[in-house]
């Protein structure tokens, strides 16, 4: 990304070294002890704009427009206050000249903001339905059969959507470089499809059996909330790029980091709610089909966090997303490990918080308060991190 790069090519905090470059400026240079200043540092006080350009140089060859040099300097802590000592008036005034001021022997780079091909923006769609499209014709052969074949169909169809979700997270608006935590998104989709069940069965003595599909069975099976999520990857993949194509524009027109962040807030906040809105209504749909409960404080906790845990890990920001899914998937193992370990002899004190927590909200409380406390979290996060520009200037094309 262009803000690594630049912070590669500089080496130290800009906060420190440009702050003072342009206290150099202002007071004419000078080496410590009174000595006369080299040559070289004189320059670099009449020029501190050199002196930030040598610093970030890669930054600036690498960059395909201004944007990308303001977002790299605001990733190493340039502000708009800083860029005042470089006298300029913001930090996208200070990049513009330093773009322009860059020796280029090539041709320009295509403008990220070019609109991809249509069969490429095709091929994302289909991808993006596609986790759905298999979901549903997996309920449905769960449906219609029963014993072994079930068991086949029920094997196939979790291969099959699991390798469509792959596909769909590596092409298009959901695709991220950084390595994501795939193990534990897993194991919070598999609770939202068994754990409910397991819990009110461990509360009864049980489970009795395996499961088998059924909502009925020994150990019940919840697949309304887990079809809608599969569903909403269409809906996510969506948001994800209304938020990248938007803030892009944004920041094209913004002229200040403050300016920028002001604008880009309410964009975050409403495109997750729009995708919020779209998950209550396919929770609603998959449970009326189903005939099941819709679930929805299962289905709308779990797609808050991991819709925001995905638009985190797309934008440079993985390391939060990957804590956070891994201390919810943690607190539900937890609590299915208390109920089982308060069986013990003198271990019930273990099992009395889950039991008093299904006491008061259901099964569905364990999911709701791990997932719902990770998606508040990584809102919080998200509104800081996400509208920043070094979040949203990349030299890939908005996909």
């Amino acid at each position: 990304m262009a803000a690594r790069d630049g912070g590669a090519a500089g080496g130290g905090s800009v906060a420190a070294g440009e702050t003072g470059v342009g206290r150099a400026a202002a007071h004419g240079g000078g080496a410590p002890g009174g000595r006369p200043a080299p040559s070289a540092a004189r320059r670099a006080a009449a020029d501190p704009v050199k002196a930030l350009m040598h610093r970030h140089r890669e930054l600036c060859e690498r960059a395909v427009d201004p944007l990308e040099i303001a977002a790299g300097l605001e990733a190493h802590g340039l502000t708009d206050r800083t860029a005042a000592r470089f006298r300029h008036r913001d930090v996208f005034s200070l990049a513009e000249e330093m773009y322009a001021r860059v020796p280029r022997d090539t041709d320009p780079a295509p403008h990220p903001a070019d609109p991809p091909a249509p069969r490429a923006r095709a091929a994302s769609v289909v991808l993006a339905l596609l986790p759905g499209a298999l979901s549903a014709a997996a309920v449905a052969g769960l449906r219609l059969t029963s014993g072994r074949t079930r068991l086949t169909v029920a094997a196939v169809g979790v291969l099959a959507v699991t390798l469509a979700l792959r596909a769909a997270l590596r092409r298009g608006p959901l695709a991220a470089t950084a390595r994501t935590s795939g193990t534990w998104t897993c194991w919070l989709v598999g609770y939202a499809l068994l754990g409910d069940g397991l819990l009110h069965a461990a509360l009864a003595g049980g489970p009795d059996g395996l499961p088998d599909g059924t909502a009925d069975g020994p150990w019940p099976v919840t697949v309304a909330p887990v079809l809608a999520l599969a569903l909403a990857c269409a809906p996510a993949a969506a948001s994800a790029r209304l938020l990248a194509v938007r803030a892009r524009r944004r920041l094209t027109a913004s002229r200040g980091l403050a300016d920028f962040s002001a604008s880009v807030r309410p964009l975050l906040l409403g495109t997750f709610a729009l995708f919020m809105v779209a998950l209550t209504a396919l929770a609603a749909l998959t449970g009326a089909v189903l005939d099941e409960p819709a679930a929805y404080p299962q289905a709308l906790t779990l797609g808050a966090l991991l819709l925001l845990a995905r638009l985190l890990t797309v934008h440079g920001h993985a390391y939060a997303p990957s804590l956070v899914l891994t201390a919810a998937a943690t607190a539900e193992a937890a609590a299915l490990a208390a109920l089982f370990a308060g069986r013990l002899p003198g271990c019930g004190f273990l099992a009395a918080p889950v039991e008093a927590l299904v006491a008061a909200w259901g099964p569905a409380g364990v999911p709701t308060v791990a997932c719902g406390t990770g998606a508040l979290i990584l809102l919080a996060h998200g509104t800081r991190r996400l509208t920043r520009a070094s979040a949203h200037a990349s030299t890939e094309q908005p996909r």
